[in-house]
Order: structure tokens, then sequence, then C-alpha cells
């Protein structure tokens, strides 16, 4: 499964690059720093530009499971949502819940700018390590819950780079969507 809808708003899958995307909003895979990095927070820099950097210089960091807002600088998305996911260790010292609050705080900022398009990177399963079948449901999971509850969002894109991570999120999804169905039975 490539793409689910959930009431006017879609979620949909893509395997690509996170800084090509055409949405209001891309988010990006940061530190706490804000400062760049590797992987998809150094690419969103160099695409973007310094003036990406020059706002995250500002902004004082971001904690862990939070999420701040940029320009987009040189990127056609006209703005970065910053999000901070936990460095996985064993999954016991609250790294799905702080996944989860990344995706959700991220949604939140865009929901907050009047943004309703946005794309999303696999938060922390590059160097942080978070088991990438894990990652992949509490993404799909939280993302469809917040457009259930009418966040405000109409498109959310996951972006993955890699033809596993995009078939690890494909499955995800057709769970998450299995789960939406069961919950609807109930009601």
């Amino acid at each position: 499964m490539r793409e689910l809808s959930i009431g006017s708003s879609r979620i949909e899958l893509v395997r690509g690059d996170i800084t090509a995307q055409d949405t209001d909003a891309i988010v990006n895979a940061a530190n706490t720093s804000l400062l760049g990095g590797g992987g998809v927070d150094g690419a969103i820099h160099r695409a973007g530009g310094p003036a990406i950097l020059a706002e995250c210089e500002q902004l004082g960091g971001c904690a862990t499971g939070d999420a701040k807002i940029t320009t987009g600088g040189r990127l056609t998305a006209k703005h970065v949502i910053h999000t901070v996911g936990p460095v996985y260790r064993d999954g016991r010292h609250g790294e799905p819940d702080l996944l989860a609050s990344a995706y959700r705080r991220s949604l939140e900022v865009a929901t907050a700018n009047g943004l309703t398009t946005i794309a999303f990177p696999s938060i922390s399963t590059g160097a942080y390590r978070f088991p990438i079948a894990a990652a992949a449901r509490i993404a799909t999971a939280t993302v469809a819950r917040a457009l259930r509850a009418g966040s405000g969002i109409t498109l959310v894109r996951f972006v993955l780079f890699s033809a596993t991570d995009l078939a690890a999120y494909e499955q995800a999804l057709a769970d998450t969507a299995a789960g939406l169905q069961k919950e609807e039975k109930k009601r």
C-alpha cells in the first residue's frame, strides 16, 4: 500500500529525495543543536543554503521529540520543520514515545503556521539506529491519528531513501489502514 485516505487528507509513500519535494514544508531529521549534521540534515542544509542555518542559529536548539520551523531557503518547499528524533538504545528508554512526539509536534507546527502539505523522511532510522519496521509503524500510526483528529493537513508524504525503507513503510501503512478499519467497526 502506497496511499491511504483519511477523510479529506491523504498519506502517501514515495521513494526519492526529501530536498526535492514540492510540499509546503519538508521535515528535517535534525540533531538537538539544529546547526546541521550528516544524512538528511546535511542534505537539507546544503540544498537550502545559508538562510536555513542563519534562522536555526536563532532558535536555541531543539529538544528530542520537539519541532521548530525555519525558511526553506533555496528549496522548493517554503519551510523546513526541524525535529529531533531519539537515538535508539533498546526501545525501553522512551524511544517510541519520543519518536511519535517528533511526528506529532511536526504536524502541530505545520498546522500552527497554516501549512497543509508536508513531507517527512524516516526519522531516527539512519545514524540514530531506530529499527525501520518499528519506526515505520510509529510514524504511520501517529500521522494517521493526527489526520483523523482533523489537523488541517491535507497531504503527508513519507519520502523514503531506499527500496527496503519503502517496503517497511508500505507494510506499516497497510497495518495502520487495517487498524483504522477495526476502530471504525467498533464505533
